[in-house]
């Protein structure tokens, strides 16, 4: 075998090594991360409570303080 051929082979090798720990990194960072909700986030005009509730109300009321709310836009 040429040492170039060699040189050659110990790339491929250490590149498919990286390429199959990226994948195992990833695979397991998707099955340990919280999945997205989708509540929305309400904050209270009068005593600043953030809450949630959920997508499909337009205004909720305050467990606080039971003023209604519009959802909080970040």
């Amino acid at each position: 075998m040429y040492p170039g051929q060699l040189i050659f082979l110990c790339f491929v090798v250490a590149l498919s090594l990286l390429g199959v720990i990226v994948l195992l990194y990833d695979f397991r960072r998707k099955r340990f991360e919280p999945e997205p909700t989708e509540d929305r986030v309400f904050r209270c005009d009068a005593c600043a409570y953030v809450y949630t509730d959920d997508p499909d109300v337009d205004r909720s009321r305050c467990p606080e303080c039971g003023l209604f709310n519009s959802p909080f836009v970040f």
